[in-house]
C-alpha cells in the first residue's frame, strides 16, 4: 500500500507537532461558556488565561504528556512499532515530564530546547464525552524552520504532521519539504474545524502538493470539503492524497483508495468515558498498520480498537491491558 518510499523496509513514524502538556478537566457545559471555549474545538490562549481557569475548576485537573502528534508517536511506540517525536519544549519540569514518557513509551525524543514554558493544553471534558481545549504554546510557538534538519527524518516510512502547525506556515513547508526529500510519505491530521476554517485555502495547497495520508474527523472534513454526507467527503478528501481516512466516531470509519471506499465498523460498546486522543490514537493504529504492511482494512480495525480504548479513559494514554487487548488484534 505504500507505493513511494526508497527502501520498502522502513518502519518508522516520525511525529512533528506541539510539545504540550495535557490539563484534563471534568466540567460542565457553564464551564464552556464561564472561559469562553468552543464546544468540540481549539482556542489559543495565554498562559495567564489557561491558570485563571485552572483556578476556576471543581476539582483538582489530571496532568500528562499530550499534542496531537506526540499522542499518535506514544501510541505507535505502545504498539511496538518504531517511532520519534519532533518539537519544541521548555527546560523545566513540565519539559522533564515530557521527554521522559516519550522515552518510557519507546519513543525517540527529538526535542529543540527554550527558556520559555513548555506548551500546555486545557482540555474541558464536558458530560457529553466531548473535549474542548484551550491552548497556550508556549515553547512550541518557537520552533524554527531552520531546525527541522535532514537529520529529525532520518530513516522515517511516514512523516505524521498535525494539523495545528498550519499556523505556522514557514514551519510546516521545512516540514512538508525535509520529509519528502527524506523519500518518506506525509500524513496530516486535520486537528480541528477551527484550524480548517482558518488555514483552508493554504491547507488545499499543501494537500495537493505534499499529503500522500488525509486523516479528519467529520467536522474537519466538512469544513475543508463542504460535504456533510460520509461517502462524499471521503471521496473528495482522497482526490489528492493515496490515502484518505474519514473518522465518525461510534459509526466507525471510512478509507479511500484508489478509487474505492472501505468502511470500518467501530470497536467495542461501552460508553466513551472521554474523547481526548481519540482521533491520535485512531492514527496510531492505522499508521502502524500502514508501515507494517497490513491491508488497509486491517489498518482500519487497529484504529479503531485504539481509539475505542482511549475512549474508556481519560485523557490520551491507554493503560497495559487495553494495549494488550489491541496486540490481539495483529495476532489474528
Amino acid at each position: 500500500m505504500i507505493t513511494n518510499q526508497k527502501d520498502q523496509q522502513k518502519r518508522l513514524v516520525v511525529g512533528i507537532g506541539s510539545a504540550l502538556v495535557d490539563i484534563l478537566a471534568h466540567e460542565d457545559d457553564d464551564f464552556l461558556v464561564k472561559t469562553r471555549a468552543v464546544k468540540g474545538g481549539m482556542k489559543y490562549v495565554d498562559r495567564e488565561f489557561i491558570e485563571l481557569a485552572v483556578s476556576q475548576t471543581s476539582k483538582k485537573p489530571t496532568i500528562m504528556p499530550g499534542g496531537s502528534a506526540c499522542n499518535t508517536v506514544i501510541g505507535i511506540g505502545r504498539l511496538g512499532g518504531s517511532a520519534r517525536f519532533v518539537g519544541k519544549s521548555g527546560n523545566g519540569e513540565m519539559a522533564r515530564l515530557f521527554e521522559t514518557d516519550l522515552k518510557n513509551s519507546n519513543v525517540d525524543p527529538a526535542l529543540f530546547k527554550s527558556p520559555s514554558p513548555t506548551g500546555r493544553v486545557l482540555s474541558i471534558i464536558t458530560p457529553d464525552a466531548q473535549r474542548s481545549m484551550l491552548t497556550f504554546l508556549g515553547a512550541a510557538s518557537e520552533a524554527q524552520p531552520e531546525e527541522i534538519t535532514e537529520n529529525c527524518f532520518e530513516n522515517a516510512a511516514i512523516v505524521h504532521i498535525e494539523g495545528y502547525l498550519l499556523f505556522n506556515e514557514d514551519l510546516i513547508m521545512a516540514a512538508l519539504k525535509g520529509a519528502k526529500a527524506a523519500g518518506a510519505l506525509v500524513s496530516l491530521d486535520l486537528a480541528s474545524f477551527t484550524v480548517v476554517e482558518t488555514s483552508k485555502t493554504f491547507l488545499k495547497k499543501i494537500v495537493k502538493d505534499f499529503v500522500d495520508i488525509l486523516i479528519a474527523n467529520e467536522d474537519e472534513a466538512k469544513t475543508f470539503t463542504g460535504h456533510g454526507d460520509e461517502i462524499k467527503a471521503v471521496r473528495s478528501l482522497s482526490e489528492n492524497t493515496q490515502i484518505a481516512a474519514l473518522k465518525v466516531g461510534e459509526r466507525g470509519s471510512f478509507i479511500s483508495h484508489d478509487g474505492k471506499i472501505i468502511k470500518i465498523e467501530a470497536m467495542g460498546s461501552g460508553a466513551a468515558a472521554d474523547t481526548t486522543g481519540a482521533g491520535d490514537l485512531w492514527a496510531s493504529g492505522f499508521l502502524f498498520g500502514l508501515v507494517n504492511g497490513y491491508g488497509l482494512e486491517k489498518c482500519g480495525k487497529l484504529g479503531s480498537a485504539c481509539g475505542y480504548e482511549v475512549c474508556q479513559v481519560v485523557g490520551a494514554n491507554i493503560p497495559e491491558d487495553g494495549w494488550q487487548r489491541i496486540k490481539k488484534l495483529l495476532e489474528e
